[in-house]
């Protein structure tokens, strides 16, 4: 069961694409995310452990003050949100052997991104749980891109895909 849940926003019940956030670990990343998905009509899952707080102190000095803008679930851990949830998933990796551009995203499409500093373990990247690992054309030999830029192009892809639906509601 969801452990957080924003879900009676009446806002959100339009909510299409997901992004997922495997257990992240900068609070200014996930509250420029949680930004990116109130603007986007994006739903917002996180799964557990966290690197940071989510208690309204913790919140506020972060940045994550979005929480009633958005609509975020947290999950205890991988194999719960697995369980509980449903659609196609991509998981987003620098080890992925498909462009983002050669999706062609649905509404009800998650997003899946690894923690900053690691990315997403090879078991669960390399699991039946994705339609395909994903990536960002990239020059060789670079660091990867900030999480919450990685999002932001994934994302708005996905939803330019879709039209922009929802944006006038």
């Amino acid at each position: 069961m969801p452990l957080l849940s924003f879900h009676h926003i009446p806002a959100y019940c339009l909510a299409m694409l997901t992004v997922c956030l495997y257990e992240p670990e900068i609070p200014p990343n996930t509250g420029n995310i949680i930004r990116l998905c109130a603007n986007t009509g994006s739903q917002l899952h996180l799964i557990e452990p966290l690197g940071f707080s989510l208690d309204e102190k913790a919140v506020r000095r972060s940045g994550l003050d979005y929480h009633d803008l958005a609509h975020v679930t947290r999950f205890e851990n991988w194999s719960s949100y697995v369980e509980q949830t449903t659609g196609r998933r991509f998981a987003l990796s620098t080890k992925g052997t498909v462009d983002y551009t050669d999706i062609e995203f649905a509404p009800t499409d998650t997003l899946v991104f690894g923690p900053e500093t690691r990315g997403l373990p090879d078991d669960v990247r390399d699991s039946s749980d994705f339609e395909a690992v994903v990536t960002i054309p990239m020059r060789p030999n670079n660091r990867s891109l900030n999480l919450s830029n990685s999002v932001a192009i994934v994302l708005f892809e996905a939803w330019r895909q879709l039209q922009f639906q929802g944006r006038n509601q």
